[in-house]
C-alpha cells in the first residue's frame, strides 16, 4: 500500500504539506504547496518545518503565504486503502493439523511444515 508522503526531516513522522526547492543559480530557497510528484532534488516538509525553515546565509527565502493544506487523496490512495481493507478482512487459512500425514506407495511420510520426513528404507 502506498502511504502519504512524509516530511523529509529526519525523525519527523508528520505528513508533508509543502515542498522546498533550491534555485542555486539565484541563491533562493522556495517553500510552496506540496508538489504533485516527489522530485529528486526537492524536499517535502510538514507544516511546522515549512513555517520554521530559514535560508542559508546570503540566500533569499520565498515562502507561500497561505495555509498549507494536506493534499486530497488520489484515486490510487483510495484503491490502495480499499485493497488493504479487503486484505485485512480475509479469513486466515486454517493451520495444518498435526495428525495429517501424506502417504506414498509403501511408505509412510510424516509432514511437518514444508519439509517431509521420509523414514530410511531397510
Amino acid at each position: 500500500m502506498r502511504s502519504p508522503r512524509r516530511c523529509s526531516r529526519n525523525g519527523c513522522p508528520r505528513q508533508a504539506v509543502a515542498t522546498l526547492t533550491y534555485v542555486y543559480s539565484d541563491s533562493t530557497a522556495v517553500v510552496g504547496p506540496l508538489a504533485a510528484f516527489a522530485e529528486p532534488h526537492t524536499y517535502d516538509l510538514c507544516e511546522p518545518h515549512a513555517r520554521s525553515l530559514t535560508a542559508p546565509r546570503g540566500w533569499e527565502l520565498v515562502r507561500h503565504d497561505g495555509d498549507f493544506a494536506p493534499p486530497p487523496p488520489t484515486t490510487d490512495d483510495l484503491v490502495a486503502l480499499a485493497d488493504a481493507v479487503r486484505e485485512a478482512a480475509r479469513p486466515a487459512a486454517p493451520p495444518p493439523r498435526a495428525d495429517e500425514t501424506e502417504r506414498l506407495p509403501g511408505h509412510q511420510t510424516g509432514r511437518r511444515g514444508h519439509l517431509r520426513v521420509i523414514p530410511p528404507s531397510h
